[in-house]
């Protein structure tokens, strides 16, 4: 469980890294979208975290 918490944001971060090459557009431009991501495997991690202490 505790990989796919670390990787879905490595994962996210790559594709959109990706998208921003491919537009042709600066890591600096994608900012937001990186705090979007932070904010999105965050929610994710806790809720699968509250989960696992819930099913115990």
């Amino acid at each position: 469980m505790l990989k796919i918490i670390v990787l879905l944001p490595l994962v996210l971060s790559l594709i959109w890294v990706g998208y921003l090459k491919v537009n042709q557009y600066s890591l600096a431009d994608g900012k937001q979208g990186f705090k979007y991501i932070f904010i999105f495997s965050s929610v994710v991690a806790l809720f699968f975290t509250f989960m696992y202490f819930v099913t115990q």
